[in-house]
């Protein structure tokens, strides 16, 4: 048996809001069992490209907020980490 396993974290820099509950959202962390390495190891792909993807869209509309000045992207923080392991 094996495990897939997958930390997310996110968090806004203090200078970007002056609500400190909103400075940093806890990670999450989430796991999925799988029969083999192999069904692991091909769900682990899927999962990090799923997450790159959303990554480079938020990038990009962060980007589109600050050509207005409304944001800027360096003050988000986004990070994860997926791992197959054996159970």
């Amino acid at each position: 048996m094996w495990i897939l396993m997958y930390v997310f974290s996110y968090s806004v820099s203090p200078a970007a809001t002056n609500d400190r509950a909103e400075w940093r959202i806890l990670p999450t962390v989430v796991f999925q069992e799988f029969s083999n390495q192999e069904r692991c190891k091909a769900a682990k792909i899927s999962l990090e490209a799923s997450l790159k993807e959303a990554g480079a869209k938020l990038k990009s509309g962060l980007e589109d907020l600050r050509s207005i000045g409304k944001a800027d992207p360096s003050q988000i923080i986004i990070a994860f980490n997926v791992e197959c392991l054996p159970k």
